[in-house]
Order: structure tokens, then C-alpha cells, then sequence
């Protein structure tokens, strides 16, 4: 019932009211990875992205292989921290494990993004340090 409440919340917008819910059911069942992953979510578009990774840590804890909490820890990596490399090693591990992944061109467009961006700010760090020399 918590979790139901939770994903009215979430389908509303009203994060602060979903994660309060998710984070309810949790306490019911820890090892609930689809709702662990839902409440990071919560978490993340709240602007907590510290909390929001720590669920997902917690999540591939239970389940290594869970698709949700990998697919949502890259784009949190690469959205939340700026850490394009850190994006991309999730990512590609997600890949490997599910070969077949119906959403594989997504995450393969999300690389190529994420490359992109690494490339870019590796060159206007070089010309930066460039310029202090």
C-alpha cells in the first residue's frame, strides 16, 4: 500500500511526498530494489544527488546486476556529479550484462554524450593550463 501511495506521489511530481512513502515501504522490506531505486529517484530530483547514489549503491548491494539501478546510477553520475568516466564504466557494465538491453541505444547514445563531454573538458583544461604557463 506504502509503495502504491508512493507512485501516485511520484506520477505527480511531488517528490518530497514520494520519497517519504518509498522510504516508508523500505523500512518494511530493505531488500526491495525496485523501491530503492524509486526512492533514489525521488531523492535525485530533489537535488539531493548524495542521497540518491547512496540508494543506489545500496540497491547493486542487493542486486549487482539490477538494470534500473545501473542505467540510473550512470545518468546520476554523468547529471548529478559531472563524472562522465564514472557514467560511462556503469554504463558499459550494464551493457556487458545484458547484452540484449531494449534500451541499449539509449545508453549508447548516453556514452557517446558523455565521451563527448569528457573530451571537451579534458581539451579546456589543457588549454587552461596552457594559458597559466
Amino acid at each position: 500500500m506504502l509503495s502504491h501511495i508512493a507512485a501516485t506521489y511520484m506520477a505527480t511530481h511531488q517528490f518530497k511526498d514520494a520519497a517519504t512513502y518509498y522510504q516508508r515501504a523500505l523500512q518494511q522490506d530493505p531488500a526491495d530494489v525496485a523501491l530503492r531505486t524509486k526512492f533514489a529517484s525521488c531523492l535525485y530530483y530533489q537535488g539531493d544527488v548524495d542521497g540518491a547514489l547512496a540508494q543506489l549503491h545500496q540497491s547493486l548491494k542487493y542486486d549487482p546486476r539490477d538494470a534500473n539501478s545501473l542505467f540510473n546510477l550512470g545518468v546520476m553520475l554523468f547529471q548529478g556529479k559531472n563524472d562522465a568516466a564514472g557514467a560511462i564504466e556503469v554504463w558499459q557494465t550494464l551493457l556487458k550484462t545484458y547484452p540484449n538491453l531494449k534500451r541499449r541505444p539509449i545508453v549508447e547514445r548516453l556514452i557517446a554524450e558523455a565521451r563527448q563531454t569528457g573530451a571537451t573538458r579534458a581539451a579546456a583544461t589543457n588549454d587552461l593550463n596552457a594559458r597559466s604557463q
